[in-house]
């Protein structure tokens, strides 16, 4: 496999020794120029790096002058800025003109390799949703949203007539069903296309780091903030931030979010002076926010100032006819990746397929898809469905339970597809990573969940002592 190559633009000889080292060390195919004006040249001359780190500032140049060229001329290659302490405007001004990402020197290198690697996992994903959508021209298709029902076809044409429109969106349905598909459809459909789409999980976040999240700060408004920082509200300015899981934000949350949609307004931790935003607002939830404003969980003015538009989608068992068509979706989408023999799923699974409750929606259907095209056996899938057909009596009553399994298949596939990748790279997790079409950070983080480093760390200890 090739490895990444990542070009560094910078005047600054000793760091760009210093970081041109360090990823090499990383596994990186590194270049360097030190000045801007043989940026275009060289790119003009068949050059073409996994990604770009290019400094704002340059004696006689603006770094954001070279984004913008580098944007008009070569828009598929992600650029990661590179700015000093007291440039947060400039930072602001380059993720709106399409930078990636951007890092504030001096940084440690631990922020410099996840920041590339999320750089290379969005371009991955940015690729895939273009090749999915030419696949999606079969079907008739232009977006995400793959669906025949006559309840999705009505919600597509609401959202089409929302998206020209500034109101706030109300995205209500059971987890898995797309309220974040639907919400980049509005997006996509609206006149803020080409600008940033920003998603916050409400209920990732202790309420703390939410509002740090959201709002930014600025230097000195907590111990280790050794710099500003812009939040998502800023960072969406001229675009689209997704509020998700908005039910599970803290009154006082809610009371500063019910301020920015009054005004445009907002305030940075630290900060002293208001600043606006013009940020279409759209929030999803799986709860009855009605229910939570009657218990007095959820404000009842910024209920209101939500649900200018409501959108509720269904769940995936009310659209039985659209499972055929996701299936082959989901078939192209995986079976490459995975290097699946299968081309498309035998009857007898279409057919249990279509008489299953899904408590997990898309997304479940899309795990057990998945688990077929890496484990192809039939009468361990079924096993997986039997307790939850649509014609049991059971479903009422065994929801959570049937939650849980579907979590648990899904991991267990996940946890297979990683074992057979870290195989097939000799165990180098880097590349496995990679392949996987995720960040370095997070394969560990599940190695350790699963406890699997430490039983290859006894294997390779064992052995050596033998």
């Amino acid at each position: 496999m090739k490895k990444p190559e990542v070009l560094i633009v910078d005047d600054d000889k000793s760091f760009q020794s210093y970081v041109a080292q360090f990823l090499t060390q990383r596994g990186y195919s590194v270049q360097t120029l030190e000045s801007p004006e043989h940026l275009l040249p060289k790119l003009n001359g068949g050059d073409s790096p996994s990604v770009i780190l290019l400094d704002i500032l340059f004696p006689g140049t603006n770094g954001l002058e070279v984004l913008a060229q580098l944007r008009k001329a070569y828009p598929s290659i992600p650029v990661i800025m590179l700015s000093g302490v007291g440039q947060t405007k400039s930072v602001v001004e380059a993720i709106r003109m399409g930078a990636f990402d951007y890092l504030t020197k001096p940084f440690e290198e631990q922020e410099l390799e996840l920041a590339i690697e999320d750089v290379l996992q969005k371009k991955s994903l940015q690729d895939e949703v273009k090749s999915l959508r030419r696949q999606l021209e079969r079907y008739g298709e232009s977006d995400d949203f793959v669906s025949t029902s006559p309840k999705v076809s009505q919600i597509k044409e609401i959202a089409r007539q929302v998206a020209a429109t500034d109101v706030p969106v109300l995205i209500l349905g059971e987890s898995g069903v797309g309220k974040e598909v639907l919400a980049r459809f509005i997006h996509t459909h609206a006149g803020r296309a080409g600008k940033p789409f920003i998603k916050v999980n409400c209920a990732a976040l202790p309420n703390d780091l939410l509002e740090s999240e959201l709002f930014g700060y600025e230097r000195g408004a907590f111990t280790g903030a050794m710099g500003d920082k812009p939040g998502k509200f800023e960072l969406a300015d001229n675009g689209t931030i997704l509020l998700d899981e908005i039910g599970e934000m803290s009154p006082h949350l809610q009371a500063k979010l019910l301020h920015v949609l009054q005004d445009g307004e907002y305030t940075r931790l630290g900060g002293r002076r208001a600043a606006r935003v013009d940020a279409r607002v759209l929030a999803s939830t799986n709860r009855k926010l009605n229910e939570a404003v009657a218990k007095g969980q959820f404000r009842e003015d910024l209920y209101y100032r939500l649900n200018v538009v409501t959108i509720e989608i269904p769940p995936l068992r009310e659209r039985p006819r659209d499972i055929p068509m996701l299936c082959s979706y989901f078939v192209h989408k995986y079976a490459e990746r995975y290097k699946s023999s299968v081309k498309e799923l035998p009857a007898e699974l279409m057919d249990a397929f279509i008489r299953y409750a899904w408590p997990g929606n898309v997304r479940e259907l899309e795990n057990v898809v998945r688990r077929f095209l890496i484990l192809p056996d039939l009468a361990a899938t079924l096993n997986v469905l039997r307790p939850a057909r649509v014609d049991d009596s059971v479903i009422s009553h065994e929801k959570a339970p049937l939650k849980k399994i579907s979590n648990e298949a899904a991991e267990q596939v996940e946890r297979e597809l990683i074992l057979r990748t870290l195989s097939q790279t000799n165990w180098n997790r880097k590349r496995a990573a990679q392949e996987l079409g995720i960040c370095y950070k997070a394969l560990l983080n599940k190695l350790k969940k699963w406890n699997i480093q430490e039983r290859v760390m006894t294997v390779s200890s064992t052995a050596g002592s033998s």
